[in-house]
């Protein structure tokens, strides 16, 4: 299967393989949660830095976004495995909300339009 067509479910898969081969088990899922909100604040801390108004220290100008931004889905993912979430069916099913409830929200937002 492909990188581009695996979907979810193939990611969900290929992180329960790794903690499978490299990480003997998966951390408890208030362990997880923890590193969730750590991983969510270093990606706060480059976003604050590099596209607001506090400034860059020379230790944050190596840090890659997408790094960390993989991190964030790495332990989303771990906390939908431990806790039995299909992201994929989750994912369509949020996307089919969206599409209905917000089909005509924002292009009507007032504040959008420029």
């Amino acid at each position: 299967m492909s990188e581009e067509t695996k979907g979810l479910r193939g990611v969900q898969s290929e992180v329960d393989d790794w903690i499978k081969e490299f990480g003997v088990r998966y951390f408890n899922e208030l362990t997880n949660m923890a590193q969730l909100t750590e991983e969510v604040g270093e990606v706060a801390r480059i976003m604050a830095r590099r596209y607001g108004e506090q400034s860059e220290k020379d230790s944050d100008k190596s840090k890659d976004l997408g790094e960390e931004l993989a991190d964030v889905l790495f332990v989303v993912v771990c906390l939908a495995n431990q806790t039995g979430v299909d992201l994929q069916a989750a994912w369509e099913q949020r996307m089919a909300r969206k599409s209905s409830r917000d089909k005509d929200r924002h292009h009507n937002n007032d504040k959008l339009k420029s």
